[in-house]
């Protein structure tokens, strides 16, 4: 949403299309999830008098209108690009297939996941874990308007101080909302590490994939 209340803020979207064409360019392969709570939320569906599972559904479609905008702003900048869907929409979007998915980022372009998992009850989280699973990825870097993560929520806690890194059982001790539990989960039993850091800030993400100590590492 950016500075908007509602939907795709162009300058956000710009901002973000040009730091992801700066560590596409320094030779990482990169894969990205997508929410769509800025065009529809299907947690907030039921007291609008939505079915969940429409509602979520809903939500799934908000994210493939976010990687469609999202990959037209990156083409725009020579990024080559995939739109993989959970949910097929061939005219739109190929299909998610895991070894198309790697082989797009093994030809250097970048791999937009959008639909989420395809089942409704999961969160962009859990897709985002989820992928980065299939594909043998690194790590995942969770891009938020944070800096990392605090004893408390920093914006309504001015006391709250941040972690540099925390392992994946001190977050389940002190129930810290890094990701919801079974996204959290799914990383930790697969040894996945999670940077949590400010994507707001031009530059941290080029910096995080750099090695460069910013944000919070979420590991075993």
């Amino acid at each position: 949403m950016g500075e908007k209340q509602f939907g795709i803020d162009p300058n956000r979207i710009n901002a973000y299309a040009e730091e992801i064409k700066k560590v596409v360019e320094a030779g990482a392969e990169v894969a990205i999830v997508i929410g769509g709570g800025n065009i529809f939320r299907g947690l907030g569906a039921q007291d609008q008098g939505i079915d969940r599972v429409q509602g979520d559904h809903m939500g799934m479609l908000a994210t493939v209108i976010n990687g469609l905008a999202l990959q037209s702003v990156l083409e725009a900048t020579d990024v080559k690009t995939r739109l993989q869907s959970a949910i097929e929409m061939d005219k739109v979007a190929e299909p998610f297939i895991r070894r198309k998915a790697i082989r797009h980022l093994e030809k250097g372009r970048v791999v937009i996941f959008g639909g989420g998992t395809g089942n409704p009850y999961f969160t962009t989280d859990t897709a985002a874990t989820l992928r980065a699973i299939e594909i043998d990825a690194d790590v995942i870097l969770k891009g938020t308007r944070v800096d990392g993560v605090y004893t408390s929520d920093p914006e309504k806690d001015n006391t709250a101080t941040k972690y540099d890194s925390i392992t994946f059982q001190e977050v389940f001790e002190k129930d810290l909302k890094v990701m919801d539990m079974t996204a959290f989960t799914l990383s930790r039993e697969n040894n996945l590490p999670i940077v949590v850091f400010d994507m707001n800030k031009p530059g941290n993400l080029q910096r995080v994939v750099q090695g460069e100590a910013i944000g919070t590492i979420v590991g075993n």
